[in-house]
């Protein structure tokens, strides 16, 4: 018996429709079917409040089903709310299913969000397929030691301690924090101990705590323009007011910055500032401190695609060079080995320890610890270096395959960002192009494109492209760059 839409059962038409659903050679038993399929029509308004159901031993007559089958659906929806008995009168429906009376809303693009939550959806990315030609930031995972990782994993798996299964707050595993500031201090010149390291589930985690724990909802957080949209969901989420810093040519730029309204937090990314993929100079960089020092305000430092530099040693991170302890130090191991592996870790100053702790124990806590155990000893074992040497030279030979591939086509005389580190190029395009309708076109040949425009708040100076290479095998390269070149020539 199928319903029309908006229909309604009245209490004669029960057996009937329930003869039509039925299945007896099912696994599930007759009377959780009953239980479900009453359950459901409740639930949609098509049992409404008050209706009379049929008594059990009629019921069960005719749909030729023992009685105590229809006891035992009856007695589980009376149990769960859904029906009621009346002394002398039979079952029913519970009056609790009163069609409530509720004023029409306005249509929404997102109904029953709130205005955060509207917000964060039109900042997050919901592309179904992050991998090929040319998704950004993705590094090659078929070139990962899987083997001697799962080995790793393994053991730790089976000789994890049973305290380390339990609920923890001390920061992430010791062992962890250790290896991770030995690697800080000695390739990042990075001022810590193990006891200011803090493990977190990634950067977006690392950008949440900072957010809620050293800022207030209405103050000023500068960000860099054009930027990581990831860090303007993370500040904006927690009610704080961005300003756009702009990025020059050395990177965040505090002499451009129009709003006379002095910053509580500073987000960069001065080792290759994503997505122009500059290097904020030692001169800018001491510069950035001054203005923090004089505003009292925190330097957030994600130094994200720090391992990655082609040309020449990486600067010292920004958090060596503050002697005011006023820089939260972000880093993540996602980008270096695999996405999934979702872990990242924060270095605070001491007086800030004890506060990120329990703050982070209480709104995500830690765990993990055999994981933790396994990227110790894949730190100390020298895998880490081993692989970050080899992935600093996959990914040097597959940009020099991009450029030699871009020379040949129309793309060549577009503006390229310098390449002298990172895991992507950006591609300034010329005025009269449409990124916009540039990326569709490319989607619609399953080569992914990031437009640069994304990562603008408002309208971008130029048009542009943010093409990531570094998990994108060569002959996928060529390809990519032949598309995309029969798209600009509009051919």
């Amino acid at each position: 018996m199928t319903l029309p839409e908006g229909a309604t059962l009245q209490s004669a038409w029960i057996s009937e429709a329930l003869a039509t659903v039925l299945q007896r050679q099912s696994k599930e038993g007759l009377a959780r079917q009953l239980a479900r399929w009453l359950r459901q029509w409740i639930s949609e308004g098509k049992l409404t409040a008050d209706s009379r159901l049929p008594a059990s031993r009629d019921l069960a007559r005719s749909l030729q089903l023992g009685r105590n089958t229809v006891l035992d659906a009856y007695e589980q929806l009376l149990a769960e709310g859904y029906l009621e008995t009346r002394h002398g009168a039979g079952t029913f429906v519970s009056s609790l299913f009163q069609a409530p009376a509720v004023a029409p809303r306005p249509a929404s693009h997102h109904p029953g969000l709130s205005a955060r939550g509207q917000s964060l959806a039109a900042l997050t990315l919901r592309e179904d397929d992050y991998q090929g030609a040319f998704v950004p930031c993705i590094p090659e995972m078929r070139a990962f030691p899987h083997r001697q990782w799962q080995q790793l994993l393994a053991r730790h798996q089976r000789l994890t301690p049973l305290q380390d299964l339990n609920y923890q707050a001390g920061g992430g595993l010791l062992a962890l924090r250790r290896a991770l500031a030995d690697y800080l201090q000695m390739s990042r010149a990075v001022h810590c101990s193990p006891e200011q390291i803090l493990i977190t589930h990634g950067t977006q985690h690392s950008l949440s705590l900072c957010a809620l724990l050293l800022a207030s909802p209405g103050e000023v957080v500068w960000l860099e323009e054009p930027g990581y949209q990831g860090a303007r969901a993370a500040f904006e989420m927690a009610g704080l007011s961005s300003v756009a810093a702009p990025v020059d040519a050395h990177g965040l730029n505090p002499q451009q910055i129009d709003d006379p309204r002095a910053p509580r937090l500073i987000y960069t990314t001065p080792s290759y500032q994503y997505p122009c993929g500059v290097t904020m100079p030692l001169a800018r960089r001491l510069s950035l401190l001054a203005h923090a020092q004089l505003h009292g305000a925190w330097v957030i430092e994600d130094d994200y695609d720090s391992e990655f530099r082609y040309s020449s040693a990486p600067l010292p991170a920004l958090q060596g060079l503050a002697s005011d302890q006023r820089v939260i130090y972000l880093g993540t191991l996602s980008k270096v080995m695999y996405p999934g592996l979702r872990t990242g870790y924060l270095v605070v100053p001491p007086g800030l320890v004890d506060a990120f702790r329990a703050a982070n124990t209480r709104l995500c806590p830690e765990g993990h610890y055999p994981l933790q155990g396994a990227l110790a000893e894949f730190i100390d074992s020298g895998l880490f270096a081993r692989h970050i040497r080899r992935m600093r030279e996959l990914y040097q030979e597959r940009q020099l395959v991009l450029r030699r591939a871009v020379a040949e086509t129309v793309a060549s005389e577009w503006q390229w960002s310098s390449g002298h580190a990172g895991m992507h190029l950006l591609a300034t395009l010329p005025a009269g192009l449409d990124e916009a309708a540039l990326c569709r076109q490319a989607a619609a040949q399953g080569i992914w494109l990031a437009g640069l425009g994304r990562h603008y708040r408002g309208t971008p100076p130029a048009p542009g492209l943010v093409i990531g290479y570094a998990g994108v095998a060569e002959q996928a390269i060529r390809r990519g760059v032949s598309v995309i070149d029969r798209l600009a020539r509009g051919s």
